[in-house]
């Protein structure tokens, strides 16, 4: 088989993954999507695909070639082929044409007996390699023991993990924190207990990795005790006092202003309300909210603002900006996102140097949302959101929030202006 043929087998295979994700267009596709990506591949194929790795299968990164032939075999799988030959033998064009030549036909012999030669050599090498690893029953996975425990509250927060590896033999085994497979602990034989640190409060899903395959995992819940709020430095925030930044509202004093003036390279200041909510549907609720922006100079000119509504099962980011910087803004409606560079998205752009009201309206993943009462988007996404447990509001520079209000689907109050 040719590069061409092969390259066109490998689209078709993606084509086809993209048909059973029914996740949209896969040009729109952003990191997040494919982090969720490599997590569903995982587990389904057992085998983790780095989101790096499917966004140059993707075409999203630069990169010449064709993917690896364990690759190939795990996409393959996906999409209920055995393997990646089983998936060729199933799309190849048949009855290709048979050219015959009298001196190939004469060394037709020696060539088969050159291939049955390697061939077993090959099988001999690949059954040493592989008997050496011992494969985990269904049984005994049932037996290894995983889970987890936040040692303190709020932010940052160490989490222990408690496990017994008694009956895994590979010498590959790891804890991967959530979904950004390089945020993993590597563990030894005999090991009973890892930590892990978290930055920031969230709903986050751990994995138990042997020989890369998901073998347990399991909901990981750290809360913000109430509202807190970061200056978020890279790598490590900095964490405000609750006086810092509560009084009948979400802002910062002025001490904490200048502090953030002073910087030479963009800040993001952040407001966390992480807790257990109920049974809230992250589907069927209703979010209204005011505020604005209380900083805007130097690299915080775009007065961008964005609404992070947290569900158990993903996400929805919602963005606001100034007018001349909606190029700048993406969407993100859990499974659907929207590209401010590829798409229109003027509707966000509004001038946040005094306060707007702001609702957010979902129903049956309808989402709805206005500004001063006026509806400027109406959109839908696919996968459920789960439950609702908490917001953040994330302010390029600095924000000021004044009132807040969710209900769920039948009008009953979650939150009203709990800032306490």
């Amino acid at each position: 088989m040719n590069h061409s043929e092969e390259h066109i087998l490998i689209q078709k295979c993606l084509q086809r993954i993209e048909e059973k994700l029914n996740w949209g267009d896969a040009s729109e596709w952003h990191n997040d999507v494919f982090n969720e990506l490599s997590e569903t591949i995982q587990q389904k194929t057992r085998v983790l695909l780095s989101p790096t790795t499917l966004k140059r299968i993707w075409g999203k990164v630069s990169y010449k070639g064709n993917p690896s032939i364990s690759t190939l075999n795990t996409l393959s799988q996906f999409i209920d082929y055995q393997n990646w030959r089983d998936f060729k033998n199933a799309h190849s064009k048949v009855n290709r044409p048979k050219k015959a030549h009298s001196k190939t036909l004469i060394k037709m012999p020696l060539v088969f007996g050159l291939a049955a030669g390697l061939a077993l050599v090959f099988i001999t090498l690949y059954s040493s390699v592989t008997s050496k690893k011992d494969p985990i029953s269904l049984e005994d996975i049932e037996k290894i023991k995983f889970s987890s425990k936040p040692i303190a509250t709020g932010m940052p927060n160490s989490v222990v993990f408690d496990f017994d590896l008694t009956l895994i033999k590979s010498d590959s085994i790891y804890i991967q924190q959530y979904w950004d497979p390089t945020k993993t602990i590597k563990l030894k034989k005999g090991q009973k207990q890892a930590t892990g640190i978290y930055y920031f409060p969230g709903y986050f899903r751990a994995k138990l990795l042997v020989d890369n395959n998901v073998i347990k995992e399991h909901d990981l819940f750290i809360k913000s005790d109430g509202w807190s709020a970061s200056i978020d430095y890279d790598p490590i925030p900095k964490y405000l006092e609750k006086d810092q930044f509560i009084n009948q509202g979400l802002f910062l004093d002025s001490l904490l202003i200048s502090e953030i003036s002073s910087s030479q390279t963009p800040v993001i200041s952040t407001f966390h309300f992480i807790e257990d909510l109920g049974a809230v549907s992250g589907d069927n609720f209703t979010l209204e909210t005011t505020l604005k922006n209380t900083y805007r100079d130097k690299w915080a000119v775009c007065e961008t603002i964005n609404i992070y509504l947290i569900g158990s099962k993903g996400a929805i980011i919602i963005p606001f900006t100034i007018p001349g910087c909606v190029s700048n803004i993406n969407v993100m409606l859990n499974d659907v996102f929207l590209n401010g560079k590829e798409q229109d998205l003027s509707a966000f752009g509004s001038n946040f140097s005094t306060f707007k009201d702001i609702k957010i309206s979902i129903e049956n993943k309808l989402i709805k949302v206005y500004i001063d009462n006026k509806e400027i988007y109406s959109g839908t996404y696919n996968r459920s959101m789960g439950k609702l447990v908490g917001l953040r509001y994330k302010f390029l520079g600095a924000g000021e929030v004044k009132d807040l209000s969710i209900t769920d689907k039948n009008g009953n109050v979650i939150i009203k202006n709990n800032f306490q």
